[in-house]
């Protein structure tokens, strides 16, 4: 397909509408938990460390367990995976919207409530490089990508003013929610296949399915270019969230500021998203992936500055705001370099592959709001901004030249590798 594939053509896929609308879905959901759950315990604590580490916690069993979990979605029928993993997640999600849970009880059953995301998006990206094919991929990935950065601050706008007027626990039963109905959604949407079965060595045990998948990536100069820009372009471009509290606080505003602060990068996300997926043709984004990535980062270092320098107040909010708003604008490089992994990894290693690129992914972010809340203990938030930003321009530097000399390359040993998205 040398056009661009249109929105209709994509939701005219008929699994593709229960996939897309789940996700966005319990997307929402997580958002508002995550928020009430990291100002909850700033409230209670006054320590950013802690804050990050809230914000940090669902992220940590992709770097602990993602690999080995996703490949349950190579395993068994992905369909199963899915709505299995969602039951769960309402279950648990709902025990800890019970008033009055303990502050450790409540980060061990978030800890717990992540464990099923591994298999969950693995499934999930999976699936959508089966049932679509040409630029519907890529198309439905864009838009896969722009409606999740707008749930993301429709939940953390929605987040912030839950937790203004009500509590935390309405807006983890509301997540629970969300939960629930997308398990039922799946469950009547999604067409019974089998698993994707042995052709991609899956017939071993779980630690012998993931070291295939590690060992793909590792023989494959193009994945581990895409890898490598992707970790650290996103180590460094969302440090900041997990001091988002003390930010805020340093710029002079109050508690609903938070989910302002929150979605001003994924409202960038959203628009530049819909510029690529649209107004840029297909053979011409994957050039556009270093520029944007610088984007995403050159205005992190002067939201910092002008954070520090400026009085606090709400015009300096206001500014700070509007860069954070044109990182997110860069952010949309996410969008052709994960068309770029899939139409390189064999559809059997796509479960595993997914698995072991998105468990750095939520790793590295893990990592990074945890090293920011540490160096906030030092340091005011707007300076680790700006730190955060500048040091990521520098280290991301060596995987982008790996990205662009690699352009075109496929999984070695496997010539068709990505060709039902080519």
């Amino acid at each position: 397909m040398t056009r661009a594939a249109t929105f209709r053509e994509v939701f005219g896929v008929r699994e593709f509408r229960p996939l897309f609308g789940t996700f966005l879905l319990s997307t929402i959901g997580d958002e508002l938990a995550r928020v009430a759950l990291t100002v909850l315990v700033y409230q209670r604590t006054e320590s950013p460390l802690l804050s990050a580490a809230t914000f940090a916690i669902s992220y940590l069993p992709w770097l602990l367990f993602g690999p080995l979990l996703s490949t349950l979605a190579d395993r068994f029928p992905r369909h199963r995976v899915l709505i299995a993993s969602d039951a769960a997640r309402a279950g648990l999600v709902a025990l800890m919207a019970i008033p009055g849970t303990p502050l450790p009880l409540l980060l061990a059953l978030l800890f717990v409530v992540a464990l099923c995301a591994p298999p969950f998006e693995s499934a999930r990206s999976a699936l959508m490089a089966d049932v679509l094919d040409g630029d519907r991929y890529a198309v439905a990935n864009s838009l896969t990508n722009i409606s999740l950065q707008l749930a993301q601050v429709i939940g953390f706008v929605l987040a912030g003013a839950l937790v203004a007027a009500l509590s935390p626990s309405a807006a983890l039963l509301l997540n629970a929610a969300t939960f629930a109905v997308s398990a039922v959604w799946l469950a009547g949407g999604l067409q019974r296949r089998p698993a994707p079965g042995a052709e991609g060595g899956g017939s071993g045990g779980l630690l012998r399915d993931a070291a295939a998948g590690f060992a793909l990536i590792r023989r494959t100069p193009r994945l581990l270019a895409i890898i490598g820009v992707l970790w650290i372009a996103t180590l460094f471009a969302y440090a900041s969230e997990g001091i988002a509290t003390p930010l805020v606080e340093e710029l002079g505003q109050g508690t609903v500021a938070v989910g302002v602060l929150l979605a001003a990068n994924p409202l960038g996300v959203t628009i530049g998203g819909l510029v690529v997926a649209r107004l840029v043709a297909p053979h011409r984004r994957e050039a556009l992936v270093p520029h944007l990535v610088v984007l995403s980062l050159l205005p992190l270092v002067v939201a910092g500055l002008v954070g520090a320098l400026a009085p606090p107040g709400l015009v300096t909010f206001a500014v700070v705001v509007g860069l954070l708003f044109v990182s997110g604008l860069g952010g949309a490089w996410l969008i052709p370099l994960n068309v770029s992994f899939v139409q390189t990894v064999p559809s059997a290693f796509r479960g595993r592959a997914f698995g072991v690129a998105v468990a750095g992914l939520y790793g590295v972010q893990g990592v990074g709001v945890l090293g920011a809340g540490l160096v906030a203990e030092g340091l005011a938030p707007t300076v680790v901004v700006a730190v955060s930003g500048a040091v990521g321009l520098l280290a991301v530097v060596v995987p982008l030249v790996a990205y662009v000399r690699t352009q075109g390359h496929v999984a070695p040993g496997d010539e068709t590798a990505g060709s039902s998205t080519a």
